[in-house]
């Protein structure tokens, strides 16, 4: 007598157990017929709410009881047929549990979220060989982040619907001046005119006993920086000018300023012009001040400090000032030569687009736009200081940036869902208030969990020329620097009027490998996602057309990096 057994298995996703309703038993069992089933030999899995059928008709062949030693009489295929379903259904339920937290089978499903590829770098009709450099990519689905890509491309261009560059308005010099009562008593509206570099005399005022260096800030908060000030501290009296019973001491600012962005290379670039005899840079390579510092920031989630005052940002330039003096002071005018071309140079990254202190500390602002941004103020004492700016690629840029700064569980999945949700935040903000205004946005910034506005360099630009000529500024590109380090480091010679090279110093500042280069461990982790790579091109697609437009140079578009 042959009878067949079908069932119907129903997974449920808060179920942690398997439901069987019997279709046809043997003799003992009544007959039912399974609402799934409806009469038909198939087995059906229902997986996140979609159905999956698995076709497994068993015959038996029934020898009076059934028991197990039925099944030893099984013939060899039937057995065969039995193990492989049940090995299928094992596989089934497993790929579901494991994979629970994305929702993705690892056992891929036709029916599963209809016909689309499995992997997210076969989009909008991709051929494979286009992606052959994303091997590094796991192997994982990843169909959550193709769902998500029709409502991100909305977002996108929803913000890109409300992209205005704007005018700002600028502040007058005597507003500028009740802001930062100190700093413009201190820093002269004149400087010695026959030294490069923006230096005076500032009379000192302390004893022989003094350690000039006691308060200063970067040394108190931070225990790097104190070999750095022991070195200062046996320099000093040798280093001051003596008149009518009086000690003077030298004070200078930068000639220049590498001003950003971040990730960008300003620390390659820094390594390799500091090499140049007749560049000397402050004492610490990113001091921060005008953007963090001197607002009392050295964390921002860690609250406000004290303020450091200026004096302990002109402290950071006393080795530079030093020569700078010797030269002064020489008797022969070859000496006096030699010195005098000296010129200091300061690197803060944050420079050019960090300006989230002034939530804390200026009123009066326009529709949340900041009244004061640092070019104000560094415009104001320096108004001929040249300025230097590296940038690459923002799409690029910012997977750098987060592969730097996270600390944790980092990985291409984790990537895009940050910049999701980056996006998400932007438009949330563009929505109610200006381009501007979300720019400098410090909530904004503070809540995205990746760096998006930092690679918006149209609009940090396009503010500094609202103080500072074009002329005044020497903006590079990463991508140009990484494959001709000697051509780069030329243009920056010539812009800042620097003295030739000896062959073998040449060779020593343009052959050294690159600083601050990607970590072994983060470059495992392989590229972005190219649908994460697609949405943040979309987004800064019109921040590059309008930053190629002001220089005039359709590299900035980054068509091809």
């Amino acid at each position: 007598m042959r009878h067949c057994i079908n069932c119907c298995i129903q997974l449920l996703p808060d179920e942690a157990h398997t439901q069987q309703v019997s279709c046809r038993g043997g003799p003992h069992h009544s007959r039912q017929e399974c609402p799934m089933c409806k009469g038909e030999n198939k087995i059906v899995f229902r997986v996140d709410g979609k159905q999956m059928n698995l076709l497994a008709v068993l015959e038996v062949r029934a020898e009076g009881n059934e028991s197990w030693s039925g099944f030893l009489r099984f013939k060899k295929g039937k057995r065969c047929s039995l193990v492989f379903g049940l090995i299928i259904m094992t596989l089934v339920m497993a790929s579901y549990i494991l994979s629970g937290v994305h929702q993705e089978l690892l056992i891929s499903s036709p029916f599963h979220y209809g016909a689309l590829p499995s992997n997210p770098s076969l989009m909008d009709g991709e051929n494979p060989s286009d992606t052959k450099e994303h091997h590094h990519q796991p192997s994982v689905n990843n169909i959550s982040y193709v769902k998500d890509d029709p409502s991100i491309k909305l977002i996108i261009n929803s913000i890109t619907a409300r992209i205005e560059f704007t005018t700002r308005q600028l502040p007058d010099v005597e507003d500028l001046k009740k802001q930062e009562l100190h700093m413009f008593s201190v820093i002269p509206h004149k400087f010695l005119p026959n030294s490069k570099s923006p230096c005076w005399y500032e009379e000192f005022t302390g004893r022989n006993t003094t350690d000039p260096y006691l308060t200063n800030s970067y040394v108190l908060y931070s225990k790097r920086f104190r070999s750095t000030f022991d070195a200062l501290r046996k320099a000093f009296w040798g280093h001051l000018s003596h008149a009518h019973g009086k000690h003077f001491r030298l004070r200078c600012l930068p000639h220049f300023y590498i001003i950003g962005q971040p990730k960008c290379g300003t620390t390659d670039l820094y390594d390799r012009l500091r090499l140049h005899p007749e560049v000397k840079f402050s004492a610490i390579k990113e001091p921060h001040w005008w953007t963090r510092k001197r607002f009392g920031i050295v964390r921002l989630r860690d609250g406000l400090r004290d303020r450091y005052p200026v004096e302990d940002y002109l402290d950071l330039f006393d080795l530079a000032a030093h020569q700078i003096h010797q030269g002064l002071q020489a008797s022969s005018a070859k000496e006096q030569s030699k010195m005098n071309r000296i010129i200091i140079g300061e690197a803060s990254a944050s420079t050019m687009w960090d300006n989230n202190a002034w939530t804390f500390f200026y009123d009066n602002s326009t529709d949340g736009e900041p009244p004061f941004l640092t070019q104000d103020f560094i415009h104001a004492f320096q108004p001929d200081a040249k300025l230097i700016i590296m940038l690459r690629d923002p799409v690029e840029r910012l997977y750098s940036d987060y592969l730097y700064f996270a600390s944790s569980n980092k990985s291409a999945d984790d990537f895009h869902e940050k910049v999701t949700e980056a996006l998400q935040l932007f438009e949330t903000c563009v929505l109610g208030y200006s381009l501007r205004a979300c720019v400098y946005n410090n909530t904004l910034n503070n809540a995205m969990p990746v760096r998006l506005q930092v690679g918006l360099y149209a609009v940090y630009l396009l503010d500094w020329l609202t103080v500072f000529n074009k002329e005044q500024f020497l903006i590079l590109r990463l991508e140009d620097h990484a494959s001709n380090v000697k051509y780069t480091m030329h243009r920056v010679f010539q812009f800042l009027s620097l003295g030739p090279l000896s062959e073998k110093q040449e060779a020593l500042m343009t052959k050294s490998p690159a600083s601050n280069a990607r970590r072994p461990e983060d470059r495992n982790l392989g590229p972005m996602w190219p649908v994460t790579q697609r949405l943040l091109r979309d987004f800064y697609g019109p921040f590059n057309a309008r930053l190629a437009q002001v220089l005039a140079d359709e590299a900035f578009l980054w068509k091809k990096t």
